[in-house]
């Protein structure tokens, strides 16, 4: 059987898979999973041409690999065919371990686990499927791989993960701030010591890519409206295992009653086979069922929750740079209390506040470094002459408060 596909990609055209090992991973049900996994959640209630799926981005970043590893090879460096199919592959699997609704997951049904520990866990699995072939790719993956450049190319500043995902996002939202030119990033690659580094000239490329990075973040992934949506999911999340943990029977497909049931936490996911069994069962699909039948619930607070999510009447966002007053979010609780006819402690599933960050360049995390013409290795906040690149270092923080549109 032919494996060497083609796939048509709307992002980059015509891209390949590139071998049968490669092919054989790609179809099998971990991966295939990720078709109905939303790349961004609830971002489509904003920008509604976000549909795109974990799925697309994995492919998308697999082709930037290929493209990557030639280029450094016409460069003279050394790259094996082994080692080529080692760095696509767990770049290819390097979002395996998310689940759906990623981050509105992370916080309700297991809390305190990372997708990148689920991600290992799974290729762990996946390696025992393909009797050790992914060996090498989960070195690389984990950086314990000899060719530190390999990793880098996954997970840095600069890596291929960031530049499918800012590139994909943009072109599915339509937010043209986003777009990087990836083809000459890449052209600009290279290895130093070790440690993959950009040629002077893509200066102004990089510069684009951390900018476009930023304002991706708060135009896209912290857009208030897309952090209503899933504040509400999380909240709801939240009521739906309260009421399982109390015994309360929920409508739910066999994997989500699994986390709505048990509390599965960093502690015992990885304890029982069976939770990463149902782990891997759990999409999109379940979830947003799930909620379409929690509407009719006779519990008002899963009810109230869930119609308000199908319906779109979200919560209204306020963002600022202070805490909001303590007396506000009080008379902001009574009203929701007298509005919707709720207990005082349930006051809680309808307003409150949260903080949330955005870090365009984390300079002490893998750096971007510049090779200039002397040879000399510069990082990109100093070798920039944009004098905001430095306050992009930074970690901006904002903090949010919810509450029922209608108070």
């Amino acid at each position: 059987m032919n494996k060497k596909k083609i796939i048509n990609d709307p992002v980059y055209g015509f891209i390949s898979i590139p071998s049968a090992l490669v092919y054989d991973v790609i179809s099998h049900p971990y991966f295939q999973r990720l078709r109905y996994i939303k790349q961004l959640g609830m971002t489509h209630l904003v920008y509604p041409g976000a549909l795109h799926t974990r799925f697309h981005h994995a492919l998308g970043a697999m082709h930037l690999m290929c493209l990557a590893i030639g280029l450094l090879r016409s460069k003279g460096h050394d790259i094996t065919e082994g080692e080529e199919e080692a760095a696509i592959l767990a770049i290819l699997l390097h979002d395996i371990g998310h689940g759906p609704f990623s981050h509105a997951l992370e916080h309700s049904l297991v809390t305190g686990i990372r997708h990148e520990d689920i991600s290992v866990k799974l290729m762990n699995d996946l390696n025992i499927h393909f009797e050790g072939r992914l060996t090498h790719a989960i070195e690389i993956f984990n950086g314990t791989y000899p060719k530190k450049f390999l990793h880098q190319l996954i997970s840095g500043q600069l890596d291929l993960d960031r530049m499918d995902y800012l590139n994909r996002d943009s072109f599915f939202t339509g937010v043209s701030e986003g777009v990087i030119s990836f083809d000459r990033i890449i052209k600009m690659f290279n290895v130093y010591d070790d440690d993959l580094v950009i040629e002077e000239k893509g200066i102004y490329s990089i510069e684009k890519f951390l900018i476009a990075r930023r304002l991706m973040y708060w135009q896209v992934y912290l857009h208030k409206t897309v952090i209503a949506g899933e504040m509400i999911l999380v909240k709801l999340l939240e009521r739906a295992k309260e009421l399982s943990a109390n015994g309360v029977d929920l409508f739910a497909s066999p994997s989500l009653n699994h986390f709505l049931k048990n509390n599965i936490n960093e502690a015992n996911f990885f304890e029982q086979h069976e939770n990463l069994e149902h782990f891997t069962n759990l999409d999109d699909q379940d979830i947003y069922a799930a909620v379409k039948v929690w509407v009719k619930h006779p519990d008002k607070i899963l009810s109230t929750l869930c119609s308000m999510l199908t319906s779109r009447n979200l919560y209204k966002v306020e963002m600022g740079n202070e805490m909001e007053k303590a007396d506000r979010v009080t008379f902001l609780q009574d009203a929701a209390v007298n509005l919707l006819g709720i207990k005082p402690e349930e006051a809680r599933y309808f307003v409150f506040t949260d903080t949330i960050q955005n870090r365009a360049y984390n300079a002490g995390v893998g750096n971007i470094k510049i090779l200039m013409k002397n040879n000399r290795i510069v990082d990109i906040a100093k070798a920039s002459d944009l004098s905001n690149l430095e306050s992009l270092q930074k970690t901006v923080e904002k903090y949010i408060l919810c509450y029922p549109r209608g108070i």
